[in-house]
């Protein structure tokens, strides 16, 4: 959540020469209504159901560069699909940061709460470790930025393709 996903996987999929997908795009583009609407009407399981959906397709595609919601990785469907369909970059950025690009987006519906810096440090507490057992690669987004992060990216893919030959 604000970790630069959607930003980094659209410039690396570019680079790579790779259609992208955003996940949370892709429930809004299929719904025809912003997220902060389907958590409205359907609450947060009804709008992680339609997220596994999503992935799952995105994930048998093959060839694509996929960015999911923050919260895709707490459900084990998605891991599993993660894991089974790709290389897993974990884009790991501080709470400071996360608030700071985050404190103005109301399109985040688990961030309008009293106090958002308590909330995204319980989401990362929750989600840190999930993200951790799924990554091939584990970017530290505290000080990158969106070009530095795919530079990194890009270096680390290139490396692990050429061990596999």
């Amino acid at each position: 959540m604000g970790s630069g996903k959607t930003t980094i996987g659209r410039s690396l999929a570019r680079r790579m020469g790779r259609a992208f997908y955003d996940s949370d795009n892709e429930i809004v583009q299929r719904t025809g209504v912003r997220i902060p609407v389907i958590f409205e009407m359907e609450g947060e399981a009804g709008f992680r159901r339609r997220e596994v959906q999503v992935i799952g397709e995105l994930a048998d595609e093959g060839g694509v560069v996929v960015a999911t919601g923050g919260g895709a990785i707490l459900d084990p469907v998605n891991r599993a699909a993660m894991k089974a369909s790709g290389w897993v970059v974990y884009l790991d950025v501080p709470t400071p940061v996360l608030l700071e690009r985050t404190r103005h987006d109301t399109n985040r519906p688990l961030l309008q709460v009293q106090d958002p810096g308590a909330r995204l440090d319980s989401l990362r507490a929750e989600r840190d470790p999930l993200y951790r057992e799924v990554a091939d690669y584990i970017v530290d987004g505290s000080r990158l930025n969106s070009n530095g992060a795919v530079s990194k990216i890009l270096t680390a893919w290139e490396r692990r393709c050429a061990l596999s030959m």
